[in-house]
């Protein structure tokens, strides 16, 4: 018996599935050069622009020059340096919580909070879309793993009825593929009336959402006893790279005693530490970034409803444009790379059969002639592609 891998790569081929890595030969930013062409990039999640800001670049130079470039050691035996911490201090204070704990990955922060919280004989209940570092989480921490409708209070409120042991409510906040928000007031309401925490990721939210980037939470005025558990990535808006949990005293100390994904892999290097207090300090302060951010936000839904796209319900950075057929959202994805411009498409199995679609991010790194830009390619793109055909 062997594994026959080739007949595996071809049968993705055949089915539009194949990914290839395109190669990044320049900072991120809305010009930039992939394969060795000079593109207009729609599709990068650094939503406040921020991940090549002179500022941050200067903070991670003079980290570097002070601490090294090496973690060196877990955070439990050498790895834990003073600028981890006071970005954890930081991180704590802008969540308006107790306490908050570095990991190095957002996929290790998801993984690390759920299996250390729940295992067997307890309740995970996630929301069907899910990032898929959630839904590991899930299904590796050995409790009873169930998923409800999509953004579906009264479909978690069923499945709060048979749940048993502790019991641990999971949702991102922005979610990654459709640019929607979970309807937290209303899946906090089921999980406080059945004892349950809510867990939520908010990846996509911190920077781009809340008077001040305090992303979801902050959206809606939500109170820690609501969400105990908040995830969030540096890699997106923050412009950096790692992740963190923010919560209560016991809930910090449990993710350090418990959560494997923690306990067992090296710090990140502390000079990314100090251009994340950097960064965190722009988020906050700079609100112009936000502004600008939603005001292009504007522009790309009505221009992109004039030429009659079909778009999600997202008012985040996150716009997608429903395709529907994979092999359709390839071929719009290159034709736009023709003229010059940079939209990934999203395929199976990352969303649902059937869903495949492009996936534009905004920045505030944008200009509103750049989105121009876009818009103009787009409706270039669908005329001469004409409508899709009929399944009849």
């Amino acid at each position: 018996m062997s594994f026959d891998l080739a007949a595996r790569l071809a049968a993705r081929r055949a089915e539009n599935l194949y990914r290839q890595r395109p190669l990044l030969e320049s900072p991120q930013g809305p010009q930039v050069v992939v394969d060795g062409q000079p593109l207009l990039a729609f599709c990068s999640n650094d939503y406040l622009g921020l991940a090549n800001h002179p500022q941050v670049i200067e903070a991670w130079r003079a980290g570097a020059s002070r601490w090294g470039v090496g973690g060196g050691a877990s955070h439990l035996v050498i790895g834990h340096s003073s600028p981890h911490h006071a970005l954890e201090e930081a991180l704590a204070e802008f969540t308006g919580r107790p306490r908050a704990l570095l990991f190095t990955t957002g996929y290790m922060a998801n993984l690390g909070a759920v299996t250390a919280l729940v295992g067997q004989g307890d309740t995970v209940l996630e929301d069907r879309l899910n990032h898929a570092s959630l839904l590991d989480a899930g299904l590796l921490s050995g409790a009873r793993f169930n998923r409800y409708l999509h953004n579906d209070a009264a479909s978690l409120a069923k499945r709060l009825e048979k749940a048993t042991g502790n019991t641990l409510v999971v949702t991102d906040g922005v979610f990654s593929m459709d640019g929607d928000i979970a309807d937290l007031p209303a899946l906090a309401r089921e999980a406080k009336a059945k004892g349950a925490w809510l867990m939520v990721d908010d990846a996509h939210g911190f920077g781009p959402l809340g008077a001040n980037g305090g992303g979801i939470v902050e959206h809606f005025g939500l109170s820690r006893e609501d969400v105990p558990v908040l995830v969030g990535t540096l890699g997106k808006a923050f412009g950096t790279a790692g992740a963190f949990v923010a919560g209560s005293e016991e809930l910090i100390e449990s993710l350090i005693q418990f959560a494997r994904p923690y306990i067992y892999t090296t710090s990140q290097p502390p000079a990314l530490a100090c251009a994340t207090l950097k960064s965190l300090e722009l988020l906050r302060s700079e609100h112009w970034r936000r502004e600008h951010l939603q005001t292009l936000i504007r522009q790309f839904r009505h221009g992109a409803e004039q030429i009659g796209l079909e778009l999600m319900d997202s008012f985040t950075p996150i716009q997608p444009i429903m395709i529907g057929d994979a092999g359709r959202a390839v071929r719009v994805s290159q034709m736009l790379r023709e003229r010059g411009l940079m939209v990934t498409a999203i395929r199976p199995p990352t969303v649902p059969a059937g869903s495949a679609r492009l996936r534009v991010t905004l920045t505030a790194a944008h200009s509103e002639a750049q989105v121009q830009l876009l818009l103009d390619g787009l409706a270039d793109c669908f005329q001469q592609l004409g409508p899709e055909p009929s399944h009849a």
